[in-house]
């Protein structure tokens, strides 16, 4: 199984069929005609900012209303990824209770969360179509007079094939099939044709979609349905929510997602980790705690370019635990080292993250890149001298430094060195947007692995990376415009506002509030996926952390180290769960292992929060 496999079935719901199970001809072909639909769709994200690059240099290339076209893609990609991602069943959810149930239990809670899961995107497919429609009676277009309806025309689309397959794998047999479909088709006659009126009905709508979530719904049903329900309580029409899908996901800054992630799956399906082992150990494993260093350094690079950890514990850690256990680390310390640095880089460019926190929070990606490497660099360090710390300082079991390899190593992985090189001189360049440094790092990524390196076959390897990829994103990009209606609904409501009298009326020291925003960022870190936390949350806590004097640069970092810590605090951190999966460990020794790296980046995360200066200081230097 390739690592995009095992990281989609230990992020999403758990598939109900056998993936080796023979499939009908036609449906083969189907399933292989939107993977490639989905490559060709990805490439050409890669190929038109590139050529506007290109053109920009004086070169024949480019072609006319290229952004325009760009950020249509994003919006293909995205529903094409999430249509994949239905197929396989493999959409991010918020809970891990369905992976724990056996027996009668499991498939009650995969039919349960299969009927309310289809009936909220029957819902937003219908929002999606009414928008459509209207937006084809005012016959706009984009270069070369192609209408944009075509392009929003994925929107329903995507939904009603998503419904198919979330009824389809709500249940393994026909005869459960049926079962689910009737009760989902009486259901949207209820929503159409209420008992009672709308608005009694909010509160009953709200806690059977909880018991969904609960029960394995996936995340973008969760935001997407919340909104749906307060929209539908109110009369509201709901094709307002697809709008702010449209407007989000066809945001320009949205396309580097796809693209730094495109990045990072062809470094982490390559051979490139095991050349940054060597590079590390050959400059790192002959000092104590050498082989922690290599450890924090090699995942940092890893997550800043994945930018999920769940990819980086995967790839890595059959690699990196056997290193650590040889250098007479003990198994507790191993095993709590690797699921806490397995989050190492979410604050250094060009993570993820970063960019969605910018893109929600309105502030220039440039300040979110700067204003995250110093604080990146106190959590690496902490981690670091934890590390060294726990090392041996038996002498003869530590090997000498051989500068002969230490050169060997660096001129064989200069390539993967030069990554971020090229991203942060690309991004900072007067050449280039930060879309198309995205689609430039991408491209450079899969040279150096087809081409340099050849770890990669081009025919047979890059699709399926790709495919990959682009499933990945489907999640992402379905959980942000979703949670867009919820966001706006927010907004219309004046909530933020009133959080921020709330703020100021109760809490009257900036030092308490940001000790409070800690303690609740780690709960909701250790709670909800990080997408879904930036889209929900940073609109409410921007304009407070402003009414506090808070810099949005400083909140939006301290926002994410609160994430990265997240990713191992109890009871349900990402890191936990798939730590616990990569290393056949029951999930409280994983728990018990962490408590110091939970410590450690605690301090981190204080530090960060009451030094300001470690995150305003380069934006401030580079304006």
């Amino acid at each position: 199984m390739s690592l995009g496999k095992i990281c989609g079935k230990m992020i999403g719901e758990p598939r109900t069929e056998d993936a080796t199970a023979a499939k009908p001809r036609w449906l083969a072909v189907l399933h292989q005609g939107e993977n490639w639909l989905l490559v060709g769709v990805l490439a050409a994200m890669v190929l038109l900012p590139v050529s506007e690059v290109l053109r920009r240099m004086g070169l024949p290339f480019g072609i006319r209303g290229a952004d325009d076209f760009l950020r249509h893609l994003t919006l293909v990609a995205g529903m094409l990824g999430g249509v994949i991602a239905a197929r396989e069943n493999r959409l991010l959810a918020l809970s891990s209770l369905p992976q724990f149930l056996t027996g009668w239990k499991k498939r009650a809670a995969a039919q349960v969360s299969g009927v309310f899961s289809a009936l909220v995107t029957i819902c937003l497919a219908v929002a999606a179509a009414q928008f459509v429609l209207s937006e084809k009676q005012g016959g706009t277009s984009l270069a070369y007079g192609i209408p944009t309806w075509w392009w929003q025309a994925a929107l329903p689309v995507g939904f009603g094939l998503i419904v198919i397959r979330l009824l389809w794998h709500s249940a393994k047999t026909w005869r459960g099939r049926v079962v689910v479909v009737a009760v989902t088709a009486a259901l949207c006659w209820l929503v159409w044709h209420p008992p009672l009126a709308a608005a009694r009905l909010v509160i009953p709508a709200l806690v059977m979609l909880v018991i969904a979530t609960v029960l394995g719904a996936p995340i973008f049903v969760t935001l997407g349905g919340t909104a749906a329900i307060l929209f539908w309580g109110r009369g509201a029409p709901l094709a307002s929510l697809e709008v702010d899908h449209y407007d989000q996901v066809t945001n320009p800054i949205i396309a580097m997602v796809p693209l730094f992630t495109l990045a990072g799956y062809f470094l982490a399906e390559s051979g490139a980790s095991k050349r940054l082992v060597r590079v590390f150990m050959a400059w790192f494993g002959h000092i104590r705690g050498g082989p922690a260093i290599v450890t924090a350094l090699v995942c940092a690079f890893f997550t800043t370019f994945t930018g999920g950890s769940g990819v980086t514990i995967l790839a890595l850690g059959g690699m990196l635990m056997p290193v650590l256990l040889t250098a007479k680390f003990s198994e507790r310390n191993a095993l709590g080292l690797l699921t806490g640095a397995g989050s190492l880089g979410i604050l250094f460019p060009p993570c993820l993250p970063l960019i969605l926190y910018a893109l929600i929070a309105q502030v220039p990606v440039k300040d979110m890149f700067l204003g995250g490497i110093l604080p990146g660099l106190v959590m690496l360090a902490l981690v670091i001298a934890w590390g060294v710390r726990m090392g041996t300082t038996d002498e003869g079991d530590r090997r000498r430094f051989d500068f002969r390899e230490g050169r060997a190593a660096v001129w064989d992985a200069k390539w993967e060195l030069l990554l971020p090189v090229v991203a942060f001189v690309t991004f900072f360049s007067r050449f280039a947007l930060p879309t198309e440094a995205a689609a430039v790092t991408a491209l450079y990524a899969l040279f150096v692995q087809t081409v340099v390196h050849r770890d990669l076959d081009i025919r047979r390897d890059v699709p399926r990376v790709m495919a990959e990829c682009g499933l990945l994103v489907g999640g992402i990009l379905l959980i942000l415009g979703t949670a867009m209606g919820f966001t706006n609904f927010l907004i219309t409501e004046h909530a933020p506002e009133k959080l921020v009298d709330w703020a100021t009326a109760t809490i009257h020291s900036r030092w308490v509030f940001l000790l409070g925003l800690n303690v609740l960022l780690i709960l909701v870190g250790g709670l909800i996926e990080i997408y879904a936390a930036i889209v929900v949350m940073v609109p409410l806590l921007v304009p407070v952390g402003l009414a506090f004097g808070i810099d949005p640069v400083h909140l939006g970092i301290i926002f994410l180290a609160n994430m990265e810590l997240g990713y191992i605090a109890p009871p349900v951190g990402l890191n936990l769960l798939l730590a616990s999966y990569r290393f056949k460990k029951p999930i409280l020794e994983v728990m018990r292992a962490v408590i110091p790296m939970l410590l450690v980046q605690f301090v981190g995360v204080l530090l960060i929060t009451y030094m300001p200066w470690l995150t305003t200081w380069l934006p401030g230097l580079f304006k």
